[in-house]
């Protein structure tokens, strides 16, 4: 996206949701693009961002003028920001929204460091240890802690770790290692849309424990485990939990 816009003047754009149907950017130069977890800013000049969250649906697709876009039917594009070389169409987007670039600290400031992104590894554990009896699942998967662990990597990152996703933060003997593997597997998948963590690409063999709930564990053939993880207070966060009982030593649900 930075690529495709940044330095360049908007020559059409198109924003499909009520607040925002009658903004016209056009003419204006984007300065950049940056994300920070799910969290997409496109900067224009006039200190002006484009925010945009993807939750669990939404996408940005890149095409050429005079190209079809294939991300999903018309209705489901949320908004459209070309210029003379690409046009770039938000697809699914649960938030489009237009704010001063000075207030960005409102939608992005509560949120932890980007395992993808600006990473300070201290401060991942400090946000992570200030609260010793929480769970690990749910806290790896809580965003003011660090941006980008979805439940994917929850999973897989445990697993490999030796640890169930009930275990309390406090009861890891080395959590540094935990945040270090999560950021590798991310950073290994980063380049490429699949999301691999056994090093194999080949469909049903790329993951350790995800989504295999019922299924011999790869490493010692104990049927896979699964089961939802609540948290006081965070239910619309819940997910469920992957682990193979004999392999991550700790408590169960």
């Amino acid at each position: 996206m930075h690529d495709a816009l940044a330095g360049r003047s908007l020559t059409h754009t198109d924003f499909r949701v009520p607040q925002l149907a009658t903004t016209d950017l056009t003419g204006r130069e984007v300065s950049e693009v940056v994300s920070h977890g799910k969290h997409m800013l496109t900067r224009v000049r006039g200190d002006l961002t484009v925010h945009t969250h993807f939750e669990m649906d939404g996408s940005w697709h890149l095409y050429r003028p005079g190209t079809r876009w294939t991300g999903g039917p018309a209705w489901q594009v949320r908004i459209v920001l070309a210029n003379d070389d690409w046009q770039a169409v938000g697809y699914r987007m649960p938030v489009v929204e237009l704010l001063p670039t000075a207030e960005e600290h409102r939608i992005i400031g509560h949120i932890g460091p980007d395992l993808l992104g600006e990473w300070d590894h201290d401060e991942a554990l400090r946000r992570l240890r200030s609260k010793p009896a929480r769970e690990i699942g749910p806290a790896l998967l809580d965003q003011r802690n660090l941006a980008g662990i979805g439940n994917l990597y929850k999973a897989e990152t445990l697993f490999l770790s030796g640890v169930t996703p009930w275990t309390r933060v406090g009861d890891i003997d080395d959590l540094d290692a935990v945040v270090r593997r999560a950021r590798k597997l991310m950073q290994a998948n980063k380049n490429h849309w699949q999301q691999t963590t056994t090093g194999s690409l080949r469909p049903g063999a790329d993951h350790w424990v995800f989504e295999r709930s019922g299924r011999p564990c790869r490493r010692c053939g104990t049927r896979v485990a699964s089961a939802v993880q609540p948290e006081p207070g965070r239910e619309r966060y819940e997910r469920i939990s992957y682990w193979c009982a004999q392999c991550q030593a700790g408590p169960g649900p």
